[in-house]
């Protein structure tokens, strides 16, 4: 993207430092991630099949779970440029269709040659129920001058 305005600063970054991005889950994310991924399981889909399972509600795929924590680091901490170097991250509760999201992330430790921070990380749903949790580590990228 060019004429990107915020540009991140890995030395405006501190450790502890906080962020948080939500959003509600419909079909119609799910049905948009199934035609990207092609990810069509039954247990996104077909009513009939999760009604016989322990969660008997139709769930959303993990990839939109994780999703938010890719614009969470991308977006808004540590910011634009920023990728994924690693995860290590487990799903603890499943998310619903309906379900509101919460991804949260703190930053743990920062290189300060590289333009590389380290994070802890956690999804959570509805009234704070943790559904994912882990770390990862991040690099940002930035445009030479």
């Amino acid at each position: 993207m060019s004429g990107l305005k915020n540009k991140t600063n890995i030395m405006e970054l501190s450790v502890g430092q906080k962020a948080r991005r939500s959003l509600t889950l419909t079909g119609d994310h799910v049905r948009k991630f199934a035609e990207i991924s092609g990810d069509h399981n039954p247990l996104h889909f077909d009513e009939s099949f999760v009604s016989g399972t322990r969660f008997k509600k139709l769930m959303v795929q993990g990839g939109l779970t994780t999703g938010l924590l890719h614009a969470l680091v991308a977006m808004d901490m540590p910011g634009p440029g920023t990728v994924f170097l690693s995860q290590n991250w487990k799903f603890t509760a499943p998310v619903f269709i309906g379900d509101t999201i919460t991804a949260e992330a703190e930053i743990v430790s920062i290189h300060r040659t590289k333009p590389v921070t380290q994070l802890n990380v956690r999804v959570t749903r509805g009234e704070g129920e943790t559904v994912l949790e882990g770390e990862a580590w991040c690099y940002t990228f930035t445009p030479e001058a």
